[in-house]
């Protein structure tokens, strides 16, 4: 077991050598900028520091104002799963504001377990027919059931290919500790840090782990804690609720084009009557689970509505053209699906009897019928090889204030609630930013002056709202 007191002191008393700065790898695609790539080492097990290293590849994009320059802001995209070597560029690219890059090297990363850190495989193939993080929707208690048999076969599989050990310890405490070590080799005595989704629950364990070394902080679309538990996956289906009618008023304003329905309310009900059909009978490789998932892929901003929608109208017309709601159906991914059964398999202890999801499943259906069934149906942590080797990391709340948590008040896979749990479990460590947006992700991801505004003024000046703060769409 590992205490995380000790984990602190283990990340913060043994400072790795400097990283040497070089060319990236080939396969870290950018945009608009050149950043260099370098690889700290870390312990694999923080239990034994002296033991095994493995290296964590990071990438930097050096402030060229060097008068103005405060630190290093540390980068998550999210996830768990995703890489985030090219990720300043990606933000450059999106119009991050200058001044955030003159305050700061920005520092992306694969974090453990991930592209050029280690990386983790459960050896998934493009045959498994596994769509990722999200189970299929459950029509009934035979497809829970069924469900059940694949996530054991999942389990399996991924301790089948763990032949160096390393999936164990691939956890979101452990990535905290990562991230202190990296700090340290960078030679900052603190660190602020940038996480959306998944980097919010990595991003509030740095600040209560690490909370005098954590300078400006900000959480963007909030899972609600430090892990993802079966309370948080099944909040995806509040999710899909709160904001699927952002798209049927945008699709009803188009049905002379789409034909989905005149009003929010037979949007709705299109959505019912293709999703059962699907159930009943597939079309090209399209069926009810799969409408679903590409549904809610949907959701996660107004860029994707013209695609979901000419997806659905395909299916309305006679259903010879789907492939737009194949494209938007996840890829088959293998190490970023295998990293995010692992971090949210080994963070905390989950149900395995099989009656717990079918409760759950039955109780969302009624309460969230567009995706309840889903989110609540079966994972393979139900059936993980390995018992957490330490509790979830607990929030902080005594630590400076330096934290800013900012959240869309629709958003399908992180809810608002997400935010509002969050900032509740920093106490007065916090302050919330809700957004009267819609999608996943607000800082320069979206287009809110106000939220862009605020964010910016934290992470350059420190100014952390006095209130929670409530931004309008003009």
């Amino acid at each position: 077991m590992i205490c995380l007191a000790g984990g602190a002191v283990a990340a913060a008393d043994v400072p790795p050598a400097g990283p040497v700065w070089g060319a990236c790898p080939e396969d870290v695609v950018t945009r608009v900028t050149v950043l260099q790539c370098a690889t700290v080492p870390v312990p694999l097990d923080y239990d034994e520091p002296d033991g095994e290293q493995i290296g964590i590849m990071v990438s930097r994009l050096a402030s060229t104002k060097p008068d103005r320059r405060r630190g290093v802001l540390m980068l998550n995209p999210g996830g768990p799963g995703g890489s985030g070597l090219s990720f300043a560029d990606d933000l450059v690219w999106l119009g991050i504001p200058a001044s955030v890059l003159d305050s700061y090297d920005v520092i992306g990363m694969d974090t453990r377990g991930i592209g050029h850190s280690a990386p983790v495989s459960c050896g998934f193939t493009t045959d498994d027919g596994y769509l990722g993080n999200i189970p299929p929707y459950a029509v009934d208690e035979a497809a829970v059931a069924e469900q059940a048999r694949n996530a054991k076969a999942v389990a399996e599989r991924c301790a089948a290919n763990d032949d160096d050990g390393r999936l164990r310890h691939v956890s979101t405490a452990n990535m905290a500790r990562d991230l202190d070590r990296i700090r340290a080799a960078l030679g900052e005595e603190k660190a602020s840090f940038l996480g959306y989704s998944y980097g919010s629950a990595l991003g509030a364990a740095y600040a209560s782990m690490f909370p005098e070394r954590s300078d400006r902080i900000v959480l963007d679309s909030n899972v609600g804690d430090t892990h993802l538990d079966q309370d948080g996956i099944r909040r995806y289906a509040l999710g899909a609720e709160e904001t699927f009618p952002d798209f049927a008023r945008w699709a009803a304003a188009r049905y002379e084009t789409y034909g989905l329905g005149r009003t929010p309310e037979e949007v709705r009900q299109t959505y019912f009557t293709l999703a059962e059909r699907l159930d009943e009978t597939p079309v090209n490789g399209v069926d009810g689970r799969v409408f679903r998932l590409a549904t809610f892929a949907g959701l996660f901003g107004r860029t994707k509505y013209g695609l979901t929608a000419q997806g659905w109208q395909s299916l309305l017309d006679g259903g010879e053209a789907t492939a737009e709601l194949s494209a938007a159906t996840p890829a088959p991914t293998d190490n970023a699906w295998s990293v995010f059964l692992a971090v949210t398999c080994n963070d905390v202890d989950w149900p395995s009897d099989v009656r717990t999801y079918r409760r759950a499943v039955a109780e969302d259906r009624e309460r969230y019928p567009l995706y309840g069934a889903a989110s609540a149906n079966v994972l393979p942590c139900a059936y993980w090889p390995y018992e957490p080797e330490e509790p979830p990391v607990a929030i902080d709340d005594d630590g400076p204030a330096n934290v800013l948590v900012v959240q869309n008040r629709h958003d399908p896979v992180t809810p608002h609630l997400g935010g509002e749990l969050l900032d509740g479990k920093f106490g007065d460590r916090s302050r919330l930013v809700s957004v009267d947006g819609s999608g996943h992700g607000v800082y320069v991801v979206g287009d809110n002056a106000c939220a862009l505004n605020t964010t910016t003024s934290f992470l350059v000046d420190g100014k952390l709202p006095e209130d929670d703060l409530s931004c309008a769409v003009f």
